[in-house]
Parts: C-alpha cells; sequence; structure tokens
C-alpha cells in the first residue's frame, strides 16, 4: 500500500526547515561520490592500479558519452511517468540503491583491474547516479515557486554537496593514514559509506518531503517539447555559460593532485588543500545569497567568476616553497565556488518557468537533464581533453623540476580556465532574466495553473 504524500507547499508558503534539511541529505553521500569520481578515481587508476593515462582519460570520455545518452531519457521519463508516490521521488528512491552498489564497484576494483572493469562500472554508476540525480534536482526547483525561495533550497542542497564532498576527502585521508593502510583502504572506507548513507538519506527523504504540486496544463509531443527549448533563449545561453564554466572548473580539479605534487612538491598536502578548498565553499554560500538578494543571482554570479580569475591570475607564477600562498589560492577560490554552486541551478529554475509560461508543460526533468548533460560534457571535456595532451607534452606522474609537461600542466590547470571563465561572464553579464522578470512569469503560471 502507497503512503499518502505530504502536502506540498504553494508559492507562497516556503519549505519547513525541518523538509529543507530532509530534502538535502542525499546530496552528502551523492556529492561523496563527486570528488573520487572526477579527481581520485583517474589519479588512482593511472598512478596505483595501473592504466596509462590516455588510456584512463579515453575510457572516462566514454564513459561519460555513453551517460550522455541517459540524460535525456531519464529526463523524459521523469516528467512523463507519474506514479502514486511522485513522479520526483518514485525514481529518487529506485536509483538509490543502485547507485551505492556501482559505486562501491567503481572505489574498489580487484587486482588487475582493466580498462574494460573501469568502463562497465563507470557506465552503471554514472546511469545509476543520472537516474537518482536528475528528479532530485528538479524535485528541488518545484518545491519553491519564487525567486529567493529556490535560492534558498539551491543552498541548502548545495551546502550539503560542499559537506559531502568533504567527507569524501576526509574519510579516505583518515582511513590511509592508519598505520599499514594504503590509498585503497581509503576508498573502500569511502564506499561503505555511501552503501550505508545513501540508502538510508534518500529514505528519510522520500518519507519527509513533498512530492511538489504539478502545474502543467498539457502534454507536449516530443518535436514540440524539443522545439520550446531551443526557443527559450535564457536557457540556451544559461546552460552555454554553465558548460564554460564547469569545463573551466572542472580542469583545475581534475589536475588539482598533478599540481600539487609535480609544482608544489606537496603532495603530502593534497588532501588538506581540498578540504580548505571546500570548507571555504561553504564559508561563502552565506554572502553569495545576501548578494544575490541585492544584486540578483545572475550579477552576482559573474561577480563570483570575475574574483575567481583574478585569484587564478597569479597561480602559473608558483612552484615548490609557495604552499601557503597556494593555501591562501584554495581559500579564495573556494569561496567563490560557492557561487558556483548554488547560483547557476537557482537561475535554471527561473528559466523552466520561461518555457512553463510558453508550452503549458512543466517539464523540470527534462531541463535539468540537459544541464547535467552540460556538467558532464565538461567534466568529460576536462579529463579526455588535458589527460593527452599531458602525455603528448611529456609529462607523467611524479614529474618533478621543469620542462614542457609541466609548463602545459600549470597552462590547463589556471591559464585555460581564466580564459573560459572570462567567456562564460560575457554571456552572463546582461542575463535577461532577473526578479522581477521571474516572478512575473512565475505569477501567469499560478495564474493558469489547473487542479
Amino acid at each position: 500500500m502507497t503512503a499518502p504524500s505530504p502536502r506540498a507547499p504553494t508559492a507562497d508558503t516556503p519549505l519547513s526547515l525541518r523538509r529543507l534539511i530532509a530534502y538535502a541529505l542525499p546530496a552528502l553521500p551523492l556529492a561523496a561520490l563527486t570528488l573520487p569520481l572526477y579527481v581520485v578515481v583517474p589519479t588512482f587508476y593511472a598512478s596505483t592500479v595501473g592504466l596509462s593515462l590516455a588510456v584512463v582519460g579515453q575510457t572516462l570520455f566514454l564513459v561519460r558519452l555513453v551517460d550522455a545518452v541517459s540524460d535525456p531519457v531519464v529526463g523524459l521519463l521523469a516528467d512523463r511517468f507519474r506514479p502514486r508516490f511522485g513522479r520526483r521521488r518514485t525514481w529518487v528512491a529506485a536509483a538509490a540503491v543502485p547507485t551505492a552498489i556501482a559505486a562501491a564497484m567503481m572505489l574498489t576494483p580487484p587486482a588487475g583491474a582493466t580498462a574494460a572493469y573501469l568502463l562497465l562500472w563507470g557506465i552503471v554508476l554514472s546511469c545509476a547516479w543520472t537516474a537518482a540525480s536528475i528528479p532530485y534536482t528538479a524535485w528541488g526547483a518545484e518545491l519553491a515557486r519564487d525567486y529567493h525561495g529556490r535560492t534558498r533550497i539551491a543552498a541548502a542542497r548545495e551546502g550539503t554537496v560542499v559537506i559531502g564532498v568533504g567527507v569524501a576527502l576526509a574519510l579516505p585521508v583518515l582511513v590511509a593514514s592508519g598505520e599499514g593502510a594504503a590509498e585503497a583502504d581509503g576508498l573502500a572506507a569511502l564506499a561503505l559509506f555511501v552503501l550505508v548513507a545513501l540508502p538510508l538519506a534518500t529514505l528519510l527523504a522520500v518519507v519527509v518531503v513533498p512530492e511538489p504540486a504539478e502545474t502543467s496544463k498539457t502534454r507536449l509531443g516530443l518535436r514540440a517539447s524539443l522545439g520550446h527549448i531551443v526557443r527559450n533563449r535564457p536557457f540556451v545561453r544559461l546552460v552555454a555559460a554553465f558548460l564554460l564554466n564547469g569545463f573551466a572548473n572542472g580542469l583545475p580539479a581534475t589536475l588539482f593532485l598533478f599540481f600539487v605534487s609535480s609544482v608544489l612538491e606537496a603532495s603530502e598536502y593534497a588532501g588538506v588543500l581540498l578540504l580548505v578548498y571546500f570548507v571555504a565553499g561553504v564559508a561563502g554560500i552565506p554572502l553569495w545569497l545576501r548578494l544575490s538578494r541585492r544584486f540578483g543571482k545572475h550579477r552576482t554570479w559573474c561577480w563570483a567568476m570575475i574574483f575567481a580569475c583574478a585569484v587564478f591570475a597569479g597561480v602559473p607564477f608558483l612552484g615548490p616553497g609557495d604552499l601557503w600562498l597556494f593555501v591562501g589560492v584554495c581559500v579564495l577560490t573556494g569561496a567563490a565556488v560557492g557561487a558556483d554552486l548554488v547560483l547557476p541551478p537557482a537561475i535554471q529554475a527561473d528559466v523552466i518557468d520561461v518555457d512553463t509560461a510558453g508550452s503549458g508543460e512543466e517539464r523540470s526533468g527534462l531541463y535539468f537533464a540537459l544541464w547535467g548533460l552540460a556538467t558532464k560534457l565538461a567534466l568529460a571535456l576536462a579529463v579526455g581533453v588535458a589527460f593527452p595532451i599531458l602525455e603528448v607534452a611529456g609529462f607523467t606522474p611524479g614529474d618533478k623540476g621543469e620542462g614542457s609537461g609541466l609548463l602545459a600542466l600549470a597552462l590547463l590547470y589556471a591559464v585555460v580556465p581564466v580564459v573560459l571563465k572570462l567567456a562564460a561572464i560575457a554571456l552572463m553579464w546582461n542575463f535577461p532574466v532577473d526578479e522581477a522578470s521571474a516572478q512575473a512569469t512565475s505569477a501567469r503560471i499560478r495564474a493558469n495553473e489547473v487542479g
């Protein structure tokens, strides 16, 4: 027998703190997978498992290409499939256990694991994670209907994401620092954490948090649906900026361990530096929320990217002995990444309203699927482009001193991201959806909403 759905809040009733916390909790174990998959796993499979840099990069790029197909499929089905338990909560609940199991397999490869093993479990994990994360973010976007209420929900979720990343950093380091322990033991501990925490957090969320009231007035065919998306100029502009900024963030994330080890020659501090970075990210979120209320989401995001560019401009000049300067870089760019985490998803929810008002169908799942596709493409480009370039330039893990490989590493880590962020800023500076237009669009949807 299906449990009754909790009553959803109206557009004028903010989500209670209890429900807000319950909604945000699954983001913690989901996020605990993000850093290992995009930062630690590529390096682990290259350095410890024994696969070459080029093979790891190409294999993970293939994973992202296969995964790209699952995003729009999940988005479409999550919008159209309407079970009694809810079109958002059902997907999140069903995908939690498969995601946890696939993560455990990915993080604990057997001795002699091949590229085929990495490809298989990479695809399974990516597809399961997609089936959980797209309905999950769509769920949050639909739980609030006002401009700043959406920012509050996005902040709760993304703040929890950063905490999850902190767990992903701290837990393996603590375990691996034990006597006789190795990096593989730390990743195994993280796998166990996800196996337990993800199903439990998901269970709490789907029991406590309501299924949002749907505002659709009609159902569109696939061609008409895609046509409305293409004509949604604010969305196209936003997703292009997000892709550029995601690629800009993905390069230093992917190359972080190499940069700290080979350029700064301080590999023993890598875990602490990452932890500092993400703690600064959490600490910066309240600042960006306050600024967004005064200056608007898109303009505040632009200022955060400008700030990050200014800080990154000095990174290519760092070298051995500049550890404390790099700590400052981690603090400042970490604070800036809080805006990257919170503001774009909140803007996305406003942009979806533009489509809903014009098309008559609320399709948050499909929109967040395209958003997720842009995220994965950006990260795939970071691995698929950076690793082969490093190999061609002659870089190998553990290199020290000078050389073309280290020069290529420094350029990819700090210079290319600045150029990409500047392009994203140019797209977003005069973005057409602000608080006034978003509230007017939301009012149109409510006025036309049917039962």
